[in-house]
């Protein structure tokens, strides 16, 4: 599978109604044309992804959103003009041209605006938005670098455009507008902190899992490797798991383990997010029997570590 940094390539690729994997600032994205049905199916087939799980469609400006969104909620503007481009990512009503199996359904539709100047680049070059989960088996870790992919997904897919590795290194934050209540609501902790967001439109509701998301990443087993994971102190979960060799995944300290994944020496919760998807495929890589991980401070991206870590962690 041909990894590069050919933006043309890429485009051309996409025109065509082919795949391909794009960087973003949060992680690495398996991207088709999302007005094209038969293209988003190549993204279920190449992840081996379930229908019922909604894509985020990812746009160059403010004129593509026109062409998905039906109506903006009030608050929507102040958010994208202080967040986009960056990683949020906005669920709301969508318009008749997005294709079912885009929002597997759903009346609405998960958007957002990428900073990282590569997936920007390529889609000023497109005339069409790009849906693009992340670029990995689903339900496994997601790709933090080019690399990862290929890893990953094989000869699955035909070109992997290559920017670098991810800077947030976790994937966005999604808001959606509840209708019922008249109030934003919190569908996913990610790489824009919820308290920056509060500080523009007030308190988040908070929503509980379902057994069918209403927007993508609410799954409550998702981004897992395949060793079993465990979050907690991880003092006497190392006690419990005496004579087993584990993985550590802590934010500032080293334990006594026979791996140790320290996210962040300087205690810098914007790294150790940063870090967080590597420093999991590392461990599930290695010899480690099981990977134990600890709770991390809940300010800032804190809650969106130890949000995946949940997740990797739920019974499959």
């Amino acid at each position: 599978m041909p990894i590069g940094t050919d933006i043309e390539q890429a485009a051309a690729l996409l025109r065509q109604g082919e795949t391909v994997a794009i960087p973003t600032e949060t992680v690495y994205g398996l991207a088709a044309n999302a007005f094209n049905e038969a293209a988003v199916l190549k993204i279920f087939q190449a992840k081996q992804r379930p229908s019922f799980d909604p894509l985020i469609v990812h746009v160059h400006d403010r004129a593509q959103v026109e062409l998905l969104v039906s109506r903006l909620p009030e608050g929507t503007d102040q958010l994208m003009e202080r967040f986009w481009p960056g990683p949020l990512t906005f669920v709301l009503p969508k318009t008749d041209r997005v294709p079912d199996l885009v929002t597997s359904g759903l009346d609405t539709v998960a958007v957002r605006m990428p900073a990282h100047p590569v997936a920007r680049t390529l889609l000023g070059m497109l005339d069409f938005p790009l849906a693009a989960p992340s670029a990995n088996p689903f339900g496994y870790v997601s790709p933090t670098t080019a690399q990862h992919v290929a890893d990953q997904l094989g000869g699955k897919i035909p070109y992997i455009l290559d920017g670098g590795p991810c800077s947030v290194g976790v994937e966005s934050t999604i808001v959606g507008w509840g209708p019922e209540t008249e109030q934003w609501t919190l569908y996913r902790a990610g790489g824009t902190a919820k308290e920056l967001i509060e500080s523009v439109i007030g308190p988040l509701q908070i929503t509980d899992r379902g057994p069918l998301p209403v927007s993508p990443g609410m799954l409550e087993s998702h981004y897992a490797p395949r060793k079993p994971v465990i979050t907690g102190n991880i003092t006497p979960l190392l006690e419990a798991h005496a004579g087993k060799r584990c993985g550590v995944i802590s934010f500032t300290k080293h334990h006594d383990a026979a791996y140790n994944e320290v996210l962040s020496p300087a205690g810098d919760i914007n790294e150790a997010a940063r870090h967080l998807f590597a420093a999991l495929r590392r461990l599930d890589a290695s010899d480690a029997a099981v990977i134990l991980a600890e709770v991390f401070p809940i300010e800032g991206l804190g809650s969106a570590i130890n949000d995946r870590l949940q997740r990797a962690s739920a019974k499959r």
